[in-house]
């Protein structure tokens, strides 16, 4: 059963005081943002002090440790919180496009554009803007985006006009940006004008005595969503969170609750509605029991989503070809990168597959099908 004095902490956090006497507030910011361990105090202080300047924000961490979250809290607090607070996932969009969805365009500026379009920086006059996947942008979006910071203003996509826009930018990235920098894949210029203030939010492995407060406010939250009257989980249940390593962070927690929640058939979670990911470290009996091959998937499919914003739009891309690729090249490993027999091992055409391999890079210039094809034929 949950422990309510832990769920409804009756603190909600702290307020502190200076060596200087000055009194800083680490209680939440805003009520979706869920937390009393000292590392999210710490982060619930930087953002009320940073609300107050317009200075611009970098945001660091992991995929799922709730980056939107503190972006918005930033917004609302800040005196432009009255103002629009516009998200754009940099790295859900390719750069033609997120040119376009930034900056607008004007008619005829590319095929498909048959009237004039703002962008999101017009969007976001007199707010925010939250630039999430930064390091996803191109050099010639980060050149735009870098004037946009210095001069505020910009062209449309296909237009001489000037734009002047008075917008806070606040962006987000889980790469280590320095480095990004030092491999020349993001300008430095740029790097600096958006690290005036950053704010490093910490994995949810870092801080799992939040774990019992979040179980809490997310069951309460998918019962009331889903009309159920699911109000306890079994001390095993959430031991078995507590001990995960949560790669996806406070976002796969979240999904795996309402998981448990909706395929509850009691009023408790207990270790059956998890799923066998996070039960692996509970105990050897679990993690040794051979599992069935759509066991596998579902777990892939389930840590995929976990980890993946609801925005994205390259889920194929990005995870069904990694797979793809992988079981090929360990298939033409097998078959010491003999291409018939790795055919037939995996029932598919010869020709499809040499297309597959190419395609992925696989084919090796010295394997056995390679070099039988490009042989000189005898007249």
């Amino acid at each position: 059963m949950l422990d309510e004095r832990r769920i409804h902490p009756s603190s909600g956090g702290a307020i502190g005081r200076r060596s200087g006497g000055e009194r800083y507030d680490e209680t939440p910011p805003i009520r979706e943002l869920i937390g009393e361990s000292p590392s999210m105090r710490e982060v619930y202080c930087l953002t009320r002090q940073v609300a107050q300047s317009d200075a611009s924000v970098l945001l660091l961490g992991e995929t799922g440790t709730g980056k939107e979250l503190i972006a918005r809290a930033i917004h609302h607090l800040s005196p432009r919180g009255s103002g629009p607070f516009i998200r754009v996932n940099c790295g859900a969009l390719a750069e033609s496009l997120l040119e376009s969805e930034l900056f607008g365009h004007v008619r005829g500026a590319f095929t498909g554009a048959v009237e004039n379009r703002a962008g999101r920086f017009e969007a976001a006059h007199t707010g925010s803007i939250f630039l999430d996947e930064v390091d996803s942008t191109t050099a010639k979006l980060q050149v735009k985006l870098l004037r946009v910071l210095q001069e505020h203003e910009f062209e449309r996509v296909g237009d001489t006009k000037t734009v002047r826009v008075d917008v806070r930018v606040i962006a987000a990235t889980n790469r280590d940006l320095l480095e990004e920098v030092e491999q020349r894949r993001f300008r430095e210029d740029l790097y600096y004008r958006l690290n005036v203030v950053t704010i490093y939010l910490p994995p949810l492995r870092e801080r799992r005595e939040d774990i019992p407060l979040l179980v809490g406010h997310f069951i309460r939250l998918y019962n009331e969503k889903n009309r159920r009257h699911v109000p306890y989980i079994t001390a095993e249940a959430m031991e078995a969170l507590k001990n995960y390593d949560w790669p996806g962070n406070v976002r796969e927690l979240q999904n795996y609750i309402e998981r448990a929640v909706v395929l509850a058939r009691g009023d408790e979670i207990g270790v059956d509605l998890l799923p066998p990911n996070v039960l692996g470290r509970v105990g050897p009996r679990l993690g040794a029991r051979r599992r069935t091959v759509e066991a596998i998937a579902c777990d892939f499919v389930d840590a995929v989503l976990a980890q993946t914003d609801l925005d994205a739009t390259d889920l194929y891309e990005r995870f069904v070809e990694k797979l793809e690729r992988e079981m090929l090249a360990q298939v033409m490993e097998r078959c010491r990168g003999v291409q018939i027999k790795a055919a037939a091992w995996l029932g598919m055409n010869r020709n499809t597959l040499h297309k597959k391999l190419r395609q992925y890079g696989l084919v090796s210039p010295t394997s056995p099908d390679e070099a039988a094809r490009d042989a000189p034929r005898s007249l």
